[in-house]
């Protein structure tokens, strides 16, 4: 990739949108689901699975699942998606609500 071309992916990725978000990793060996909030959900698979394959995840009952049963059997989903809120305390709040919403429901651990 020439300078330009990087330059232009660069300012691109800077100005993209997040979107605020739910999601939950099950893991289908178990059947053990968590639960997690994050204020750009499109990014936070790569960030779990990365700490997860690292052997660093900071949930040890999700990183001990991880290593007994591979992940193969681990699939990412994001249950919900918030509109854009006028100010990210707005946002932290509501998306804390949404998270206890679904562990809740889902009968999940926190992440």
């Amino acid at each position: 990739m020439n300078g330009e071309a990087r330059k232009a992916a660069l300012a691109a990725y800077k100005e993209r949108k997040s979107v605020a978000g739910v999601y939950r990793i099950r893991c289908e060996a178990t059947g053990e689901t968590w639960v997690g909030h994050w204020p750009d959900v499109g990014a936070i698979r790569t960030r779990q699975w990365f700490t997860l394959r690292q052997g660093a995840h900071p949930n040890r009952a999700l990183l001990e699942a991880w290593r007994q049963h591979g992940e193969a059997q681990f699939h990412f989903e994001v249950l919900e998606r918030l509109e854009e809120q006028a100010s990210a305390y707005l946002r932290d709040a509501t998306l804390k609500e949404r998270a206890a919403h679904w562990r809740r429901e889902l009968a999940a651990q926190a992440l």
